[in-house]
């Protein structure tokens, strides 16, 4: 299944959507399509003139792979123009994905001040893409390209405090406009910035991650390619505190990103 097949699927069924193994990474499935997936189910609990500003995801637990999952959310409050909802995805009557959303209406304001420049990238072609090796690559890698501008690669040894360069849906997918939802798995799509400093193959992912929309989202569609980069905070002890922007092509701030992540090496 595609990425918009799953949101789709997501909007008609929430209580009992399985995703596919080829989404998975790891012994769990990909953490940036639950992410999208319990989004789905608050965005349906929210007026439509209320867009998302902010996340805060928590990886609780592996979502298993072929094996349904319920997407559940709560209103905590609705005020003039902020909404507060929380998000849960829940196997075995377990929570494995966490989501706490803030949405609000626009206001008008006397503050106005334009996003910091989109990073400077190689051209999409002289970029190196990771490619999808079956039994190597975790396994959503099939639906996500990611082409190398900054940085390493991972478990390339390379100690650059920065890592990012391109991303977009690989292969054959229908046009249509990106949604938040489509957001979520391209940012999340990229390994933790601290892996290209290992040598070797060790395991790491997200632990909690915190996402903020520049509202209204740029326009954008799903054959596009858009431009990501992620700065090392700092990393100790197996711990690693990540801060990331993504942007169209042309430049525009889409959205930034903050992550805790895991390394066991």
């Amino acid at each position: 299944m595609t990425l918009s097949e799953l949101i789709q699927a997501a909007r008609a069924n929430p209580q009992a959507l399985v995703v596919p193994a080829s989404w998975g990474q790891g012994r769990a499935g990909f953490g940036g399509l639950a992410a999208a997936l319990v989004f789905e189910a608050m965005q349906a609990r929210v007026p439509h003139d209320r867009p998302v500003r902010s996340l805060a995801i928590t990886f609780v637990g592996p979502l298993q792979v072929d094996k349904p999952v319920s997407l559940e959310a709560e209103v905590l409050r609705e005020g003039r123009a902020v909404s507060q909802v929380l998000g849960r995805a829940v196997q075995d009557g377990q929570v494995v994905t966490l989501v706490q959303g803030s949405f609000g209406a626009p206001r008008e304001s006397a503050v106005r001040v334009e996003a910091e420049p989109a990073p400077e990238l190689p051209p999409v072609e002289a970029c190196q893409e990771l490619p999808y090796v079956p039994g190597v690559a975790p396994e959503f890698t099939r639906h996500l390209a990611m082409r190398w501008g900054i940085g390493g690669l991972p478990f390339s040894g390379n100690r650059s405090r920065e890592m990012g360069g391109w991303v977009r849906q690989r292969g054959e997918v229908i046009r249509e406009p990106v949604t938040v939802s489509h957001l979520l798995a391209l940012v999340d799509a990229w390994p933790p910035a601290v892996l290209p400093h290992l040598n070797g193959f060790a395991p790491g992912s997200s632990l909690t991650w915190t996402i903020e929309f520049v509202q209204p989202l740029p326009t954008l569609d799903t054959h596009e390619w858009c431009r990501y980069r992620a700065i090392i905070e700092h990393a100790q002890d197996g711990y690693g505190h990540c801060a990331a922007g993504l942007w169209t092509a042309a430049g525009e701030l889409v959205a930034l990103s903050r992550q805790t992540v895991t390394v066991f090496g």
